[in-house]
């Protein structure tokens, strides 16, 4: 009986040992330091990488899909010269997963089909079939949709001529360094601006997102990029 009761004793405190280490990975400073579901790796906190087995333990039926997942990802300053670099951030957008988004999306708006959608570093060039009676309208839900998914700096020019849809699709294979290819997107995107643009993005910008009075191609992600290595 003796030997029963200090097996149960035993148990019981491991149990409240174990709930102890939950509670803490569950607290704010728990998850700080990265336990439990907050996975670190350098300066960033990542939450969604292990969620799913905590939710579907034993491979249960009703697996939650990764693209049902909310993204969310924290990250910190490091503080130590040279770390925190933005530029890589910048660099390590995906532009093909960009382009297809943009694509689906803009298959969304009324009267939209066919839609080809190059981005480059500072661009987004979309060449999209419709039989709107409304083309500027169009025109604008379009833009819209790939201005909501690019970061700000870039500018989004689109048309609703179709035979420019080889003149976008030849960069497919080229890149930011290919000779003159700066030279050629802008005498690409000349012929799209001559299909209608939609309204303007807001009072200090054109209908391409491009600040009204630029008098050249330089974008803000250049000005942006200076600024966070000054550190503003």
């Amino acid at each position: 009986m003796k030997k029963t009761l200090m097996a149960l004793g035993i148990c019981g405190t491991v149990a409240m040992t174990g709930c102890g280490a939950g509670d803490d990975n569950a607290s704010p400073a728990g998850r700080d330091r990265g336990a439990g579901i907050y996975q670190q790796s350098g300066n960033t906190l990542n939450v969604n990488d292990n969620r799913a087995e905590l939710y579907n333990e034993n491979g249960r039926k009703g697996m939650r899909k990764r693209s049902e997942d909310f993204g969310y990802v924290r990250h910190q300053k490091t503080g130590v010269m040279g770390a925190d670099d933005m530029q890589n951030a910048y660099q390590s957008i995906d532009r093909e997963q960009i382009a297809d988004m943009i694509s689906r999306f803009s298959l969304m708006a009324p009267n939209v089909d066919d839609v080809s959608t190059l981005v480059t570093d500072e661009e987004v060039l979309i060449v999209y079939a419709t039989d709107s009676q409304n083309r500027n309208e169009t025109a604008d839900q379009v833009k819209r949709m790939a201005m909501s998914v690019v970061p700000r700096w870039f500018h989004v020019y689109v048309s609703d001529d179709t035979s420019l849809r080889q003149e976008v699709e030849n960069f497919a294979t080229l890149d930011t360094n290919s000779p003159d290819v700066g030279d050629m997107v802008d005498g690409v995107i000349k012929q799209m601006l001559k299909s209608p643009q939609g309204r303007d993005m807001s009072t200090g910008e054109n209908a391409n997102g491009e600040a009204k009075g630029e008098l050249n191609e330089e974008t803000d992600k250049d000005d942006l990029s200076t600024q966070m290595k000054k550190g503003q």
